[in-house]
């Protein structure tokens, strides 16, 4: 068990709420539960309750910015098609729409406060497969679409970078900002596993089964912090997906806990050396053994922690 957090503190904030973890997806890889345990494990370690931020539901003119009239009334009225809901690969439910709608709300209050303190972490988040009309593999909405473009409307930012070190290539996203020359996607991930269809991202690193550590690392080195300093974005969503794990069920990266955290350290560090505000969000993760997701989850905190002080 990590103990790092006890002796130090938090010097940033995190966005969670129980509404991540209470729809029912019946027998189903998607572990809802992880959200629940990273929050208690974090309480465990010496997080107080006013560390949490509870994110609010958001307005539907800010799903309107990225997603079509007609998606968000299928979505709330509960009529999606058959072949909609076998590609969203998820149960529909009016919970499960309480689910993507917090969601999209926590990654919203999650921008905002990294742009206030630097950094601050979603215990959840990171949805992007979901397109503008139609929803995909486990996302039915674009939370980091969602969130960039009420920034980018509201005036406080005027670029933004996505950092997608999930295992799948964050194919929604790449396809909702392919010609928005203010938001710069990255994505590093799986070539030979979903999505089938990839639309180019404005950088993809595609790596392949059985790559590892040094490949992975030595490409992310390669990116960062050049892409930051040539970009220059005012805030960097970081989607530090658990799912490269060498023990997911879902892909087959093999990358080691060391080497995710150095991954972490690379993403997290190069930014804020550059002081460039980052929202950490979570997205996939699929390890055979929960604990272990969590685990990585937890890491990630202890590595955004860690380099947060020096900031703070």
């Amino acid at each position: 068990m990590i103990r790092f957090f006890r002796k130090t503190g938090f010097p940033f904030k995190f966005v969670y709420s129980n509404d991540y973890w209470m729809v029912d997806l019946g027998e189903h890889v998607f572990p809802v539960e992880k959200y629940r345990l990273i929050y208690e494990a974090l309480l465990r370690q010496g997080a107080k309750k006013d560390d949490f931020l509870l994110p609010l539901l958001p307005a539907e003119e800010d799903l309107l910015l990225v997603h079509t009239p007609k998606y968000i009334k299928k979505l709330k009225s509960g009529t999606l098609s058959h072949s909609e809901i076998l590609t969203l690969e998820l149960p529909y439910s009016p919970e499960l729409l309480e689910f993507a709608l917090r969601f999209v709300g926590g990654t919203i209050l999650v921008a905002e406060k990294a742009m206030e303190d630097g950094l601050a972490v979603h215990i959840g988040g990171g949805f992007h497969h979901a397109f503008s009309d139609h929803g995909e593999g486990f996302c039915a909405l674009n939370d980091v679409a969602v969130s960039l473009e009420k920034m980018k409307q509201e005036g406080k930012i005027e670029r933004a970078m996505v950092v997608d070190c999930d295992l799948h290539q964050g194919n929604g996203t790449a396809f909702i900002f392919s010609k928005k020359d203010y938001a710069f996607t990255f994505s590093i991930h799986q070539m030979d596993i979903y999505p089938a269809q990839k639309p180019p991202s404005s950088v993809d690193v595609g790596l392949w089964s059985g790559d590892g550590d040094e490949k992975y690392l030595n490409a992310l080195r390669s990116d960062f912090p050049r892409l930051y300093k040539e970009f220059q974005p005012d805030l960097v969503f970081y989607l530090a997906g658990a799912d490269p794990y060498e023990k997911d069920q879902l892909g087959n990266l093999r990358l080691t806990l060391e080497g995710l955290r150095e991954r972490d350290r690379i993403v997290i560090e190069e930014a804020r050396n550059l002081h460039l505000p980052v929202a950490v969000l979570f997205a996939g993760g699929y390890a055979f053994d929960v604990k272990e997701t969590v685990s990585i989850h937890l890491n990630t905190i202890k590595i955004a922690q860690k380099i947060q002080r020096k900031y703070s």
